[in-house]
This record gives C-alpha cells, structure tokens and sequence, in this order.
C-alpha cells in the first residue's frame, strides 16, 4: 500500500498525476509594490517598440498611474535618452534604486548604469539576461501601479526569461505595415501562444503619414496589416501611430512625455482591464 500524500511535492520522488510544475516564477525585491506587469516586444528591431513602450508609459502617467519603465533591451538601451533621464543607478547592500524622470516616473536601464553611455554592451545572452532578472529581483520598484518592460526584439534568451520568470499580465505587439514585418509578429504572436501569455494589443508603428497640405493620409510603407493580424489571432485591441516627425523631435530633446499618445488610448484600455499576476 503506498503511505498517504502529504502533498509536499519538493520532498516526493512519486511521478503522480497530483505533482505540480515547478513555478519558474521570481519574487521581485521584498521592497518592492508592483500591482500589474506589461511586457512590449516586437518580432524584429527598428519598428519602434522602445518608442511604444515610452508613449504607452506616458499615456498611463496622464491617466494618474503610478508608472515605471524596466528597459530589458540591455545592448539597445533607449529609454531614459526619450525621458531626459541621464543620472546614475545607485544602490547598496539594500537594493537598487531606481532613477526618477523629471515628471515621477521610476525606470531602470543599462544606459544608466554605464559612466559612458555609448560605450558596447558585449554580453553573452545568459548574462544579459541575468541582468534583466536583477532589474526585477534587486531593484526596488516604489508604489508602482503599471510596470512596462521594453524588451529586445525577437523570440530569444530575454523574452523567454521575461515569460517564465515575471508575472506579466499580457503584452503588447509593435509592428510596421510592411510585408516582411507581418511574418515576423506572426513569430511574436505564435511564442506568445506556446507561453500561454495574453496578447492586449497590436500597435502599427509608421502606419500613415498625414499630408501637412491636404490633410490626407497616405500609406507610406504599404497598406496597413493591423487589423488584419488582429482578427487572424484573436488580439482585442489595435492602435495606428503615425510617421511623425515630431515624435523623433520629441524623443532626440527628451521630451517624449509631451507628445499626445491618445492613439493608444484603446489599448491601454485592455491594459487596465487585464488581471494583475503579481503576488504582492
């Protein structure tokens, strides 16, 4: 007869159908107050996702949130050159501490830790991705209402750390109209599938650009695929930002917190609407 379960599955060798998949899951800094995590990527690079990420984070600001900003593309870091944001990471045996933008947001990034902001980042992917898991495990996030993490693009060592190893209620998917760039979502939307993580929205970067004489909009990379990859895969929210060269005015001043992201209000709608994962 076999002895009695003590559902304790750490201390039982017995393959039983009640043995439970191991959490991958990591709890953040036992300082840290995060109510709900949002993942941006992109299934390739130069569609404008660290851009979404700083316009999405700002809109959510306007709207009275508490916002921080974890900027996971490490090699690629954009973010605090939008915000203005150009002081150092300080922490001790404590925590870090996160960097504070001129209007309260909280960020993190690898830009902020260097004395030289255009020295390389040469890393092998399990270290970058490392350091991601401390920006999670060892910074410590203040009263944070919607926490974005703009990550590398593509399908590799950082999303799939990202997926397993933080509670994100869903993410959101930047793409471009063209052709090539739609197969690539497809990647992003199908990894997001196998990871059973909730796909809020799909937002088409460059999508139009509106002729400052006639006031016409014109597709200038292609006819634009957002509705259609939408409906293909079930994403329940569709944003169309313009090519606009006042957005790159904007972001090279650092002043992206000024542009009127309005765009995206729908989803942020799914945002707000989608359950909060953390355990806090």
């Amino acid at each position: 007869m076999s002895e009695k379960c003590s559902h304790n599955c750490s201390s039982c060798s017995s393959n039983c159908s009640s043995r439970k998949e191991e959490s991958l899951l990591k709890q953040p800094h036992k300082k840290s107050k995060i109510k709900k995590v949002i993942g941006v990527v992109s299934g390739k690079g130069g569609v404008g996702k660290s851009l979404t990420t700083s316009l999405l984070a700002s809109y959510a600001q306007k709207q009275g949130l508490s916002v921080g900003i974890m900027d996971a593309d490490i090699t690629g870091p954009s973010i605090p050159h939008m915000f203005g944001v150009t002081e150092r990471i300080t922490g001790d045996e404590k925590g870090i501490n996160t960097v504070i933008s001129p209007s309260g947001m909280q960020m993190v990034s690898m830009n902020l830790l260097l004395d030289d902001e255009t020295s390389p980042v040469i890393w092998r992917g399990m270290v970058i991705s490392g350091t991601v898991m401390q920006f999670w495990t060892d910074v410590i996030w203040k009263d944070v209402d919607l926490l974005f993490i703009d990550m590398p693009p593509g399908t590799g060592d950082v999303p799939l750390t990202v997926f397993q190893s933080i509670p994100i209620s869903g993410i959101v998917i930047v793409t471009t109209p063209q052709d090539l760039v739609k197969m690539v979502v497809e990647k992003a939307v199908n990894m997001a599938k196998i990871m059973h993580m909730p796909v809020l929205g799909l937002v088409e970067n460059m999508s139009y650009l509106v002729c400052p004489d006639c006031g016409k909009k014109m597709e200038v990379f292609g006819h634009s695929k957002a509705e259609e990859i939408a409906a293909e895969y079930g994403i329940p929210s569709v944003a169309k930002m313009p090519l606009d060269g006042n957005i790159s005015k904007l972001a090279d001043a650092g002043r992206i917190e000024d542009y009127d992201a309005s765009a995206l209000a729908d989803v942020f709608k799914m945002i707000e609407k989608a359950p909060s994962k953390t355990e806090q």
